[in-house]
């Protein structure tokens, strides 16, 4: 069933008979039916929410199939740590995220394991996110976080709640679209979202969607309305290169896939990757941050207790100074407890995939042929109760407490997927995030709904759905916080988190 044959390994979608020779030792759930499988009680809707409560009845390994299609799940830590070997096991491209190769090619995200342009791409645009790049970047976000709490402070003074995920979204496209690009959506002066944001949408819910039916020949006018999105999409992305060639930038990660030479080779990212590599960062750079500070806010106006310690931390790590340096984010460690903590009960990107090198047995118990590959459920693995506690679905920021830390086994938290293709980014994103919490939570005290009842949505991403909260404006001593400047220094000394460890 594999599509194509390389020198590696099969690529293209393999159903799990063809990969795991004792797939009958795998529980799957109770009746299923002829020709359509384990259809029963799912929602079309929340493959993932449905998935999640399929682990909890059949336990850290298990099966589902889909028509034609049958696929293993695994969750249970020793199973994910033996997965995390690299000279065993190695990312899968396959579900949804090979469904965005029309859109993302061989792009960092959906490039397969054996093409050369992901290692190519890897190492031009990896100093893109060092310290010093980093620190660089520092100034933008403080620029377009600026930009979201004037929006919000109009808001409160209308009496009127905020659109949490919308405005995370707004605020982190052009957090990437500026420090990567040099380009202004001009999200926070549009009535709706800017055309890139729903032709985004449509092309993650395309992708998720092609998996819950059997032929995708069913989604012929979805299919079109795709066509439409990518071709839209190649557009922008296409004007906002020419741009840059008529022009001069200032290093950031275009300037990089325009004009850096690999260091080894001497080779250059072709016009056509370029691109790809521009529409994964804008979609992969912003749609999941997006969703981590949406839920961590949620979590915070949840739990007032949580929200005043984190806000004292911010008072006294940042002082009175109108805007923090780079080097004083890192300092905000509750602050950054309580965005893994969101990140464990809901990590955005809530899955990846891991395919087998070589003929192996995971974990000593399952036969594995080469190419065989299973979907890690990240958000199980996170609420093992045998790791994380019975009080594993708790919201409790002290899981990330250094010693508590320590105390886990490795391969437990992994947000951001695993080995060398784990998300580049990651850096970036955590940066951005813990300044942005930081900063809301300094300005504004965070009142929730007290009818919301938490709700996920889903297109290969999680989102709380219809999140609103009310805004209290904070003052120190007194008086209206001052608006909030850019500052001119580019930070200091690098500061690295003490708390995660290797295997995280």
């Amino acid at each position: 069933m594999a599509e194509t044959t390389t020198a590696t390994r099969p690529t293209g979608f393999r159903s799990a008979e063809l990969g795991w020779p004792e797939l009958h030792r795998i529980p799957h759930p109770p009746r299923r039916l002829p020709l359509l499988g384990d259809v029963l009680g799912v929602n079309r809707a929340t493959p993932l929410q449905d998935s999640l409560r399929f682990a909890r009845q059949l336990g850290p390994i298990y099966r589902r199939r889909a028509f034609n299609r049958e696929f293993v799940f695994t969750w249970g830590a020793d199973l994910v740590a033996d997965l995390a070997d690299e000279s065993r096991f190695a990312k899968h491209v396959g579900l949804g995220v090979a469904n965005l190769r029309p859109v993302a090619g061989d792009g960092l995200f959906t490039a397969y394991n054996h093409e050369p342009n992901w290692q190519l791409a890897h190492d031009v645009l990896a100093p893109g996110f060092s310290r010093e790049a980093m620190a660089a970047y520092h100034p933008m976000m403080l620029a377009v976080a600026g930009r979201l709490t004037d929006h919000w402070d109009r808001e409160q003074a209308a009496g009127r709640s905020v659109d949490v995920p919308g405005d995370m979204t707004k605020l982190t496209l052009e957090t990437i679209a500026r420090t990567g690009f040099g380009h202004d959506f001009g999200s926070f002066e549009r009535d709706r979202p800017h055309p890139f944001v729903t032709a985004m949408v449509g092309t993650l819910t395309y992708a998720q969607r092609l998996n819950s039916v059997p032929f995708p020949a069913l989604l012929r006018r979805a299919a079109r309305r795709n066509a439409q999105d990518i071709a839209y999409l190649n557009r922008m992305v296409d004007d906002l290169v020419r741009a840059r060639r008529e022009t001069s930038g200032d290093g950031d990660l275009l300037d990089r896939m325009l004009e850096t030479a690999h260091p080894g080779t001497g080779e250059r990212l072709s016009p056509e990757n370029v691109r790809r590599q521009v529409i994964t960062f804008l979609v992969a750079g912003h749609e999941t941050t997006s969703g981590a500070l949406s839920f961590a806010l949620h979590y915070l106006s949840r739990h007032p207790e949580v929200a005043a310690r984190a806000r004292a931390e911010v008072d006294r790590v940042w002082g009175p100074a109108e805007a923090p340096g780079y080097d004083q984010v890192a300092k905000l460690r509750y602050v950054r407890r309580v965005l893994d903590e969101s990140l464990r009960l809901w990590p955005t990107a809530p899955a990846f995939a891991r395919e087998a090198v070589e003929d192996t047995v995971l974990a000593g118990r399952h036969p594995m042929r080469r190419g065989a590959w299973t979907l890690v459920l990240t958000p199980m693995l996170q609420r093992d109760p045998e790791v994380w506690g019975a009080d594993a679905e708790r919201f409790d920021p002290d899981r990330f407490e250094p010693k508590a830390v320590r105390a886990r086994p490795p391969h437990v938290f992994k947000p951001f997927g695993t080995g060398a293709r784990a998300c580049i980014g990651r850096q970036f994103a955590l940066h951005e995030a813990t300044l942005v919490l930081g900063l809301l939570l300094r300005r504004y005290e965070l009142r929730a709904d007290p009818g919301y009842r938490l709700s996920v949505t889903e297109r290969l991403t999680l989102m709380p759905e219809g999140l609103r909260l009310h805004l209290d404006r904070r003052t120190a001593g007194g008086a209206t916080p001052a608006p909030m400047p850019v500052p001119d220094e580019a930070a200091a000394a690098e500061s690295r988190c003490p708390v995660h460890r290797a295997g995280d």
